[in-house]
């Protein structure tokens, strides 16, 4: 009996999700609105304290209750995008971005206000971590270095920006809209968001998506919000009981957290923050450089606001432009530092907080100098250079803290390292700002100035030091 072949037809994996140049500009437009949003309402806060009658504590819940609320649900965003898809959670927290965007525009007092910036803030959660687990995951070797450094120029500028637009828009006074225009501005941007989105943004998800981490979230929240929500409200709630008790839960709770995550990891469990993610090298000790910057960059963009608008006098367009210089810088260092890295490594990350140190010394003694007869030309050297180093120095540090984070816990290593980074900026506008307003009704507002840089300018120095301990990267 003759014999027959059987011709086996070859099975072939599905292709690697590959994400183009349009899906690149989509998830970075994504990345972009929460950042904008955070500071947008730095120049806001006057008008909206003179049309809905909110006192100094409301304010800062307008600002903290968004920061508060940001912070706490990132990590649980890039794990629920792991489990369920990033592009779904992209679009649905892009789609709730956009409708938390348009209550807060339409708030008709100010509590209406504050719990639509809460959902704005949990929205944003929803949406940044799926960025980067996106591009982690659909990108690699020199297309992803590209792609971490236009991350990183975006997140810089978004936060420059932010006080930019909210300047002009105020100012403009769209349709009689006034302070409203900053939040509604985000509608239209949403609705092209998600039309982009849908058509190129690339589904991925982890190979193994785990359970949501019930205990870790819940102490992880609970961590987050006894710190930030105090240090946040207690300067202009006049640091009341709560303030101080909710400062005491603070270390519990984040020793709480940390032991119930070691334990889970043992347990072979996945927990919402692996502890063998710290374990890498590059993870960690980008961390721990990532956080005094972003502590200083925060409280250093929210003094500049109120330095300029109410210690010169200047209007709010004219602040921005004096900010504009800072954009510029930040993003041509960023668009340089790829080919700087292959040339000095992580070194750069050292030169950055150098030339950062010279601009905010510079500008430190512009101010004290010069103070009040100061314009935007004579305050641009100063803020040129400080944005010309924070700007080798941000996307950076992105780009290694995740460099060795493997793609199927993309989601995870993209949510710690956005919550370290916006729970140090909120830690920043709270802690250099409370410093800041406090230090006004009694020394002035050149003394208080002065006074906080010189705080960033140790900040920087310690920047300085822990990036000569960064992995040689190349």
């Amino acid at each position: 009996m003759p014999s027959v072949s059987v011709r086996r037809t070859p099975v072939r994996s599905a292709p690697a999700p590959h994400l183009s140049g349009l899906g690149l500009f989509t998830v970075l437009l994504g990345a972009a609105l929460p950042l904008i949003d955070f500071f947008i309402v730095n120049v806001a806060l006057p008008s909206i304290e003179h049309d809905l009658a909110a006192g100094p504590a409301l304010l800062e819940l307008v600002v903290g209750g968004y920061g508060v609320a940001y912070a706490v649900l990132l990590v649980l965003g890039g794990r629920v995008g792991d489990s369920l898809g990033r592009r779904r959670l992209f679009l649905v927290g892009m789609a709730a971005f956009g409708v938390t965007s348009l209550a807060c525009g339409l708030a008709p007092n100010a509590w209406a206000l504050v719990g639509a910036r809460v959902a704005q803030g949990a929205a944003a959660a929803l949406m940044l971590p799926q960025v980067l687990a996106t591009i982690q995951a659909t990108t690699e070797g020199p297309r992803r270095a590209h792609a971490m450094s236009l991350y990183g120029a975006t997140g810089g500028l978004s936060m420059v920006a932010g006080q930019i637009l909210g300047g002009v828009l105020v100012a403009a006074d769209l349709a009689g809209t006034g302070w409203r225009a900053v939040f509604l501005v985000n509608v239209p941007v949403v609705l092209v968001g998600l039309v982009l989105a849908v058509r190129t943004v690339p589904d991925t998800r982890a190979g193994r998506p785990a359970a949501v981490d019930v205990p870790g979230t819940l102490l992880l929240a609970l961590s987050l919000i006894s710190l930030l929500l105090p240090l946040t409200e207690g300067r202009a709630a006049g640091w009341p009981l709560w303030t101080w008790i909710s400062l005491g839960v603070f270390p519990v709770a984040a020793a709480a957290f940390y032991f119930t995550e070691r334990r889970a990891d043992r347990k072979g469990h996945t927990p919402l923050v692996p502890p063998s993610l710290l374990r890498l090298e590059s993870l960690r000790r980008s961390l721990a450089l990532l956080m005094p910057f972003s502590v200083g960059f925060g409280g250093f963009m929210f003094v500049l606001a109120v330095t300029l608008q109410q210690g010169l006098d200047m209007g709010p367009v004219t602040a921005g432009l004096a900010l504009a210089p800072m954009a510029v810088a930040f993003f041509g260092a960023s668009l340089a530092g790829p080919r700087l890295i292959t040339r000095f490594g992580s070194r750069i990350v050292t030169a950055g907080g150098v030339i950062q140190a010279a601009g905010i010394a510079l500008l430190l003694a512009t101010l004290r100098h010069g103070w009040p007869d100061l314009g935007v030309a004579v305050l641009a050297p100063g803020i040129a250079l400080a944005g010309l180093g924070q700007g080798f120095q941000m996307p950076v540090l992105m780009r290694l803290t995740l460099s060795d984070v493997p793609a199927d816990r993309a989601g995870a290593g993209s949510g710690v390292m956005i919550t370290a980074q916006q729970s140090a900026v909120a830690l920043g506008v709270a802690t250099l700002g409370s410093l800041f307003l406090a230090l006004v009704p009694t020394a002035g507002m050149r003394a208080a100035v002065s006074t906080t840089l010189l705080v960033q300018l140790g900040l920087i120095a310690l920047t300085v030091l822990l990036s000569l301990r960064l992995p040689r990267m190349r």
